[in-house]
Protein backbone atom coordinates (compact mmCIF):
# COMPACT_ATOMS: atom_id res chain seq x y z
CA UNK A 1 0.00 0.00 0.00
CA UNK A 2 1.11 3.53 -0.80
CA UNK A 3 0.46 6.75 1.07
CA UNK A 4 -0.56 9.71 -1.08
CA UNK A 5 3.01 11.05 -0.95
CA UNK A 6 4.57 7.75 -2.02
CA UNK A 7 1.96 7.28 -4.75
CA UNK A 8 2.64 10.77 -6.08
CA UNK A 9 6.42 10.21 -6.02
CA UNK A 10 6.16 6.84 -7.75
CA UNK A 11 3.95 8.33 -10.50
CA UNK A 12 6.06 11.53 -10.78
CA UNK A 13 3.17 13.85 -9.92
CA UNK A 14 2.34 16.07 -6.96
CA UNK A 15 0.02 15.15 -4.12
CA UNK A 16 -2.22 18.01 -5.30
CA UNK A 17 -2.51 16.22 -8.65
CA UNK A 18 -3.58 13.01 -6.90
CA UNK A 19 -6.19 14.93 -4.90
CA UNK A 20 -7.42 16.67 -8.06
CA UNK A 21 -7.88 13.33 -9.84
CA UNK A 22 -9.76 12.04 -6.81
CA UNK A 23 -12.12 15.04 -6.93
CA UNK A 24 -12.57 14.47 -10.67
CA UNK A 25 -13.56 10.85 -9.97
CA UNK A 26 -10.61 9.36 -11.85
CA UNK A 27 -8.86 7.89 -8.83
CA UNK A 28 -9.90 6.68 -5.39
CA UNK A 29 -7.95 5.53 -2.35
CA UNK A 30 -8.14 1.82 -1.66
CA UNK A 31 -8.41 2.33 2.08
CA UNK A 32 -7.81 4.79 4.91
CA UNK A 33 -5.81 4.35 8.06
CA UNK A 34 -7.33 4.81 11.48
CA UNK A 35 -5.86 8.33 11.45
CA UNK A 36 -7.60 9.07 8.12
CA UNK A 37 -4.58 8.84 5.81
CA UNK A 38 -5.37 7.69 2.28
CA UNK A 39 -3.82 4.40 1.16
CA UNK A 40 -3.49 3.27 -2.45
CA UNK A 41 -2.72 -0.11 -3.98
CA UNK A 42 -0.73 -0.98 -7.10
CA UNK A 43 -3.88 -0.67 -9.24
CA UNK A 44 -4.15 2.99 -8.21
CA UNK A 45 -0.53 3.53 -9.26
CA UNK A 46 -1.22 1.87 -12.64
CA UNK A 47 -4.34 4.03 -13.08
CA UNK A 48 -2.43 7.19 -12.22
CA UNK A 49 0.27 6.32 -14.75
CA UNK A 50 -2.44 5.56 -17.33
CA UNK A 51 -4.00 9.00 -16.72
CA UNK A 52 -0.65 10.77 -17.14
CA UNK A 53 0.17 8.83 -20.35
CA UNK A 54 -3.28 9.55 -21.77
CA UNK A 55 -2.81 13.25 -21.03
CA UNK A 56 0.54 13.19 -22.83
CA UNK A 57 -1.31 11.73 -25.82
CA UNK A 58 -3.64 14.73 -25.81
CA UNK A 59 -6.68 13.31 -24.06
CA UNK A 60 -8.65 15.61 -21.76
CA UNK A 61 -9.71 14.43 -18.31
CA UNK A 62 -13.27 13.83 -19.53
CA UNK A 63 -11.94 11.73 -22.42
CA UNK A 64 -9.69 9.84 -20.00
CA UNK A 65 -12.73 9.20 -17.84
CA UNK A 66 -14.47 7.80 -20.92
CA UNK A 67 -11.46 5.57 -21.68
CA UNK A 68 -11.39 4.30 -18.11
CA UNK A 69 -15.12 3.55 -18.26
CA UNK A 70 -14.59 1.61 -21.49
CA UNK A 71 -11.65 -0.24 -19.92
CA UNK A 72 -13.88 -1.36 -17.05
CA UNK A 73 -16.91 -2.20 -19.20
CA UNK A 74 -17.82 -5.77 -19.99
CA UNK A 75 -19.65 -4.65 -23.15
CA UNK A 76 -16.89 -2.48 -24.65
CA UNK A 77 -14.32 -3.69 -27.12
CA UNK A 78 -11.15 -2.38 -28.72
CA UNK A 79 -13.19 -0.77 -31.50
CA UNK A 80 -14.82 1.53 -28.93
CA UNK A 81 -11.43 2.69 -27.66
CA UNK A 82 -10.17 3.11 -31.21
CA UNK A 83 -13.15 5.36 -31.98
CA UNK A 84 -12.24 7.65 -29.08
CA UNK A 85 -8.61 7.74 -30.27
CA UNK A 86 -9.66 8.54 -33.85
CA UNK A 87 -11.92 11.35 -32.67
CA UNK A 88 -9.06 12.81 -30.59
CA UNK A 89 -6.66 12.57 -33.55
CA UNK A 90 -9.11 14.39 -35.82
CA UNK A 91 -9.59 17.07 -33.16
CA UNK A 92 -5.82 17.52 -32.84
CA UNK A 93 -5.38 17.73 -36.62
CA UNK A 94 -8.04 20.46 -36.74
CA UNK A 95 -6.21 22.38 -33.99
CA UNK A 96 -2.90 21.97 -35.84
CA UNK A 97 -4.43 23.43 -39.01
CA UNK A 98 -5.87 26.36 -37.05
CA UNK A 99 -2.49 26.98 -35.42
CA UNK A 100 -0.80 26.90 -38.84
CA UNK A 101 -3.24 29.54 -40.11
CA UNK A 102 -2.50 31.70 -37.04
CA UNK A 103 1.23 31.24 -37.53
CA UNK A 104 0.97 32.29 -41.17
CA UNK A 105 -1.05 35.37 -40.20
CA UNK A 106 1.63 36.33 -37.68
CA UNK A 107 4.37 35.77 -40.28
CA UNK A 108 2.57 38.19 -42.60
CA UNK A 109 2.13 40.76 -39.82
CA UNK A 110 5.80 40.52 -38.86
CA UNK A 111 6.82 40.95 -42.50
CA UNK A 112 4.96 44.27 -42.86
CA UNK A 113 6.84 45.78 -39.91
CA UNK A 114 10.00 46.95 -41.65
CA UNK A 115 10.84 49.93 -39.42
CA UNK A 116 11.00 49.02 -35.75
CA UNK A 117 11.77 52.62 -34.77
CA UNK A 118 8.30 53.87 -35.79
CA UNK A 119 6.09 55.30 -33.08
CA UNK A 120 3.19 53.11 -31.96
CA UNK A 121 0.60 55.20 -33.79
CA UNK A 122 2.39 54.30 -37.05
CA UNK A 123 2.94 50.61 -36.26
CA UNK A 124 1.79 48.58 -39.28
CA UNK A 125 1.05 45.50 -37.16
CA UNK A 126 -1.33 47.40 -34.89
CA UNK A 127 -2.88 49.14 -37.91
CA UNK A 128 -3.41 45.84 -39.71
CA UNK A 129 -5.02 44.28 -36.64
CA UNK A 130 -7.24 47.32 -36.16
CA UNK A 131 -8.25 47.36 -39.84
CA UNK A 132 -9.01 43.65 -39.68
CA UNK A 133 -11.31 44.19 -36.69
CA UNK A 134 -13.02 47.10 -38.46
CA UNK A 135 -13.64 44.91 -41.52
CA UNK A 136 -15.07 42.13 -39.34
CA UNK A 137 -17.45 44.52 -37.57
CA UNK A 138 -18.59 46.03 -40.88
CA UNK A 139 -19.07 42.54 -42.31
CA UNK A 140 -21.28 41.54 -39.38
CA UNK A 141 -23.33 44.71 -39.68
CA UNK A 142 -23.87 44.13 -43.40
CA UNK A 143 -24.83 40.50 -42.76
CA UNK A 144 -27.41 41.58 -40.17
CA UNK A 145 -28.94 44.25 -42.44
Amino acid sequence: MHTIGKLARDAHVTTDTVRYYEKAGLLAPTAKTGAGYRLYDEEALRRLRFIKQAQQSGFSLSEISELLALKNSDEACCKDVKSVAIAKKLQLEHKIKALQVMSQALTELIAICNDEARPLDACPILAALENSMTKQVKGKRNAQA
